[in-house]
């Protein structure tokens, strides 16, 4: 029995190396950008339904701010990206935020900022193949209704796939990762040009009426509209997330490694805040409207939508009006593949591509550097007030 199961999990996994054989795993940079980034390109495809969202509550008039919001977004990545790739010089033994904030602020502190990461890489996968789940049904109609099933079968394979190592699933992961970039941006290209010569149309949604929640009835106005505003700048942060990947992932490069890590981390930065630029603007142009609750936010002619109307997220809506509608309707097609991709936003191993690499060294620095990595007494006793042993 023992054998079979040691053959079932070499077909899967693969075989174990040992760490001083890790050489042929580090990664070239056209490998290493969809495996450390796809985190946050991820992040970018949800986001601007975040904004929409949460504008919404204020009604129509306040959606209209959408583009002001999205830019403040695109300052504040620009910003981040600028900031890890001096730290990926500064830093470059992968121990990430967990290290300089160790280093500068204390133990305490980095230990603080490691646990936050790692919560923060499981709710990252979660809500980016929830998120995956939620483009499928809208390609697929009859998935509807099934998309926590697909998304904890997603994760299972995901799992099983990633855990044959970095550089054998990246090389797989990484086509579908560049069919999504390319897809997402040649729909904006295709859109901006639209919009250039009057051929854009407007969304499905272009002419349904928001119900202001109470409170906003007249729009941003007050301390109320000011405070959503931020809160909408809040929840498009989420186009952040994953930036810090790369930081963490710095000793899984192939050398010069602080060089090539920046480098990545500068196509990172430049393509997330050009997709996130070119969907916000698209949105806006084509008048996507998104509510948290369809059948009482929403009115056509004064009356609520009928019954089984099913929302699609922003990227799906403009897909649709840019491409037009597929024979599902709930889609749209651009001879193939990339109308798939466009209304579909993230391949579901991208969130999942980044955790592999990132979650492992972000949680054995702490390990390595607390008094479990001794068991001695005497180690136990000093720490914290004993050097940190960054990995």
């Amino acid at each position: 029995m023992l054998t079979i199961l040691n053959a079932v999990k070499r077909v899967l996994v693969g075989r174990p190396f040992r760490n001083d054989r890790m050489a042929h795993t580090l990664l070239p940079k056209k490998i290493a950008l969809p495996v450390f980034a796809s985190d946050a390109l991820s992040s970018v495809a949800y986001a601007p339904d975040e904004i929409l969202l949460t504008l919404a509550l204020a009604g129509v008039s306040a959606v209209a701010f959408s583009p002001w919001v999205g830019l403040a977004v695109m300052v504040v990545l620009l910003t981040v990206v600028a900031s890890y790739r001096q730290n990926v010089h500064a830093y470059p033994s992968g121990g990430g935020d967990y290290e300089i904030a160790g280093d500068n602020l204390g133990k305490y502190a980095g230990l603080t900022v490691a646990s936050a990461l790692l919560v923060d890489y499981v709710l990252t996968v979660a809500v980016s193949i929830s998120s995956a789940a939620t483009y499928l049904t809208t390609a697929v109609p009859s998935l509807h209704g099934q998309q926590a099933a697909i998304a904890a079968t997603g994760v299972v394979i995901l799992a099983l796939v990633n855990l044959r190592g970095i550089k054998e699933a990246g090389s797989v992961f990484a086509i579908p990762t560049y069919i999504f970039m390319a897809s997402i941006l040649g729909m904006t290209a295709v859109g901006i040009f639209q919009a250039a010569t009057g051929q854009l149309g407007e969304a499905p949604s272009a002419d349904f009426t928001i119900v202001p929640a109470p409170g906003f009835d007249e729009g941003l106005v007050g301390l109320a509209g000011a405070f959503l505003l931020l809160r909408a700048f809040s929840s498009g942060a989420a186009a952040l997330t994953g930036v810090e990947a790369i930081s963490n992932g710095v000793p899984n490069f192939r050398p010069p490694k602080s060089k090539n890590a920046a480098t990545t981390l500068l196509l990172l930065g430049v393509i997330s805040a050009t997709m996130l630029a070119g969907i916000m603007y698209l949105a806006q142009a084509t008048r996507v409207h998104i509510v948290l609750d369809p059948a009482t936010e929403f009115l056509v002619n004064g009356n609520p939508l009928p019954e089984g109307y099913i929302q699609n997220p922003a990227i799906s809506q403009i897909a649709q009006t840019i491409f037009g509608p597929g024979p599902s309707r709930s889609t749209s097609w651009w001879p193939p593949p990339a109308s798939s991709w466009s209304s579909q936003p993230t391949p579901p191993s991208t969130a999942f591509r980044s955790w592999v690499p990132s979650w492992p060294r972000t949680a054995t620095c702490p390990a390595s550097s607390g008094p479990a990595a001794t068991g001695s007494p005497s180690a136990m006793a000093s720490w914290p007030s004993r050097p940190v042993r960054w990995c």
